[in-house]
């Protein structure tokens, strides 16, 4: 009998720390806790609700909705008595999420409101597995295909404990245990089938690394959908006994995190790139003595996070200057990130710049970047105390093997790695072969093991010429300015290489303010001025063909709603082109 499965360990939890918190909610303005023991009791109860109504081994059951104890009680259940967890982003459309339902043929969907319950309405006809929709607590739903939570869990009566019992016992370590449907930043969604094993192997590695204790604290926000936040709301609290809390919202993720505290963080580039511009408005405050004191501060701390990049810590006067830098500048600024306690942070899913990376380390936040995909349960590639280079990805993921191909293509080997894509094996064979998972992104590892990601096999950009050039290296050197928010580099089967650029919000409005420009911001002479110097000044570090020649600055973000970003913030290259076709044409005068 495998005893090291996701639901084992929450339910081993619920017996061995039953009073210790396992997750938070935010109601009536106080977080309340529920312990360990009432935890493990609502997942089992969940999963004899699940038997009861008929889900048998190996069918999906979705779930739409954002971060709640519900989400993470169906998804645990689901898996405890052999189903299959399939998640759906919350922004997903109608179409979106009767593609994945249908495709996963799930017999049951979990909601959590009224507004997703309207997209299932609007597309139940075309979902003939789907028989049970069940709600998260709150909304009614006056639907014969509709039961409340509470109905739900009653129906746990239904089953015998010790029904319960054997399907959990059968559970078997390489059985599939969950589907993560990829965003599809090139087409529809593909359900990546990770394991028993894949999930419980990952999570222990993850808290061996970090030492992640019962003690530590998480904020959950990112969607669950996505593997990142499962590891880090889902299955590590599950290995290592520590508590979640489960934020109000995207927009209370400020507020929530000043309450919190948390000390494990995971954010995506973006979350990371708002808190960096907040930070740096507010040091640009900052006149005389005080800027002075900020800068010596930055510049001690700066110089103890290089220390303990590789491994070290401060001695004899920097030790001391450190202790001053904290009290006078830093402790001030972390509690206002809500990083007073913070211990592991993370970023991925998406690039991010080493000067971002630097600027946090200079405020004693060592931030790890890790590289993977779904397709390996996360991570492939990670920093990690004591082995930290900033700009890499890290060394490997302990116990797996990475190695890069002939034609530069990252290739994964480890106990991380998926089954396949679920009712699709043209894809895994061309993704998954003799068991090296071929990633689609390149890169190289330098002379002490740190990977370098230089960019995505689809993504390289081919021109008229017939140059090859990687987008990443110069939409990410732009992206370091300040105004800018995201970066599109066109050039495939161009005369010359261009960019679409968007502003960041907030400081292209203080610019606008500063200089009293009146007018659209993307129309400011002097906005685009500065723009026109980052993009000569950039330009200098390339060869003649890789350099920007035009880049227009475009009226709107992108955005997931309108179809350029996933909702995991990666960019749509094609729907980008698409939509932005005028744009694009009049910088190559058609």
């Amino acid at each position: 009998m495998p005893a090291d499965t996701i639901p084992h360990k929450v339910l081993l939890h619920g017996e061995r720390t039953p009073n210790l918190p396992a997750y938070h909610v935010r109601e009536g303005g106080v977080w309340n806790a529920t312990s360990w023991g009432t935890y493990a009791e609502e997942v089992k109860t969940a999963a004899k609700a699940l038997i009861a109504l008929g889900l048998e081994i190996g069918h999906p059951v979705g779930i739409l909705g954002f971060n709640r104890p519900e989400w993470v009680i169906m998804d645990i259940a689901a898996m405890a008595v052999g189903g299959v967890p399939a998640g759906i982003y919350t922004t997903n459309s109608p179409a979106e999420c009767q593609y994945i339902i249908g495709h996963a043929e799930a017999p049951i969907v979990l909601l959590e409101n009224e507004d997703q319950w309207n997209k299932i309405d609007e597309v139940r006809d075309r979902l003939p597995a789907l028989r049970h929709v069940v709600m998260m607590k709150g909304p009614a739903i006056d639907d014969e295909l509709v039961m409340s939570w509470e109905e739900f869990m009653a129906r746990g009566s239904e089953t015998s404990d010790a029904e319960f019992q054997a399907r959990l016992d059968g559970l078997d370590m390489d059985q599939l245990a969950t589907l993560i449907y990829t965003s599809g930043t090139t087409g529809p969604p593909k359900g990546v089938m990770l394991s028993h094993d894949n999930l419980a192997w990952t999570a222990a590695q993850t808290v061996q690394m970090f030492q992640v204790e019962s003690g530590d604290t998480t904020l959950s926000y990112l969607p669950l959908s996505h593997i990142a936040e499962q590891i880090f709301s889902i299955h590590v609290p599950a290995s290592s006994g520590g508590s979640v809390y489960y934020a109000e919202s995207i927009e209370k993720l400020a507020d929530n995190l000043r309450e919190v505290q948390p000390s494990i963080f995971f954010a995506v580039p973006r979350v990371w790139e708002r808190f960096h511009a907040g930070v740096v408005a507010k040091l640009d405050e900052a006149t005389g003595a005080k800027a002075k004191i900020a800068d010596w501060a930055r510049g001690v701390v700066g110089k103890v996070t290089d220390l303990r990049c590789e491994g070290k810590e401060p001695t004899g006067l920097l030790a001391g200057q450190y202790a001053v830098a904290k009290k006078l500048v830093i402790d001030k600024i972390k509690p206002q990130l809500g990083m007073t306690n913070s211990r592991v942070l993370g970023v991925g899913a998406a690039p991010i710049s080493a000067e971002i990376l630097e600027f946090f380390g200079s405020l004693d936040m060592i931030i790890y970047e890790v590289y993977g995909q779904s397709e390996d349960t996360g991570p492939s590639t990670t920093n990690r105390p004591g082995k930290v280079r900033f700009g890499s990805v890290g060394p490997n993921w302990p116990g797996t093997e990475v190695v890069i191909a002939d034609d530069g293509e990252i290739l994964v080997k480890g106990r991380n790695v998926f089954l396949g894509y679920y009712r699709d094996e043209a894809e895994t064979r061309e993704t998954l072969i003799d068991g090296w998972l071929h990633s689609g992104d390149l890169g190289a590892f330098d002379d002490d093991g740190f990977l370098w990601i230089t960019g995505r096999k689809k993504d390289i950009i081919i021109t008229a010429g017939g140059k090859n050039v990687a987008p990443r290296p110069l939409e990410a050197a732009l992206k370091n300015h300040p105004l800018v928010s995201e970066v599109v580099l066109i050039g495939d089967r161009r005369k010359f290489l261009s960019a679409l650029v968007t502003l960041d919000e907030e400081t292209s409005a203080a610019f606008v303010e500063e200089h009293n420009i009146s007018g659209p911001p993307h129309e400011s002479e002097q906005i685009i001025k500065e723009l026109d110097a980052a993009v000569e000044e950039l330009n200098k570090n390339f060869a003649r063909v890789e350099q920007i020649k035009k880049f227009t600055v475009l009226a709107r973000q992108l955005s997931i709603e309108g179809g350029e970003l996933t909702p995991t913030l990666k960019v749509k290259r094609n729907k980008v082109s698409e939509h932005f076709a005028a744009e694009i044409d009049a910088m190559y005068g058609e």
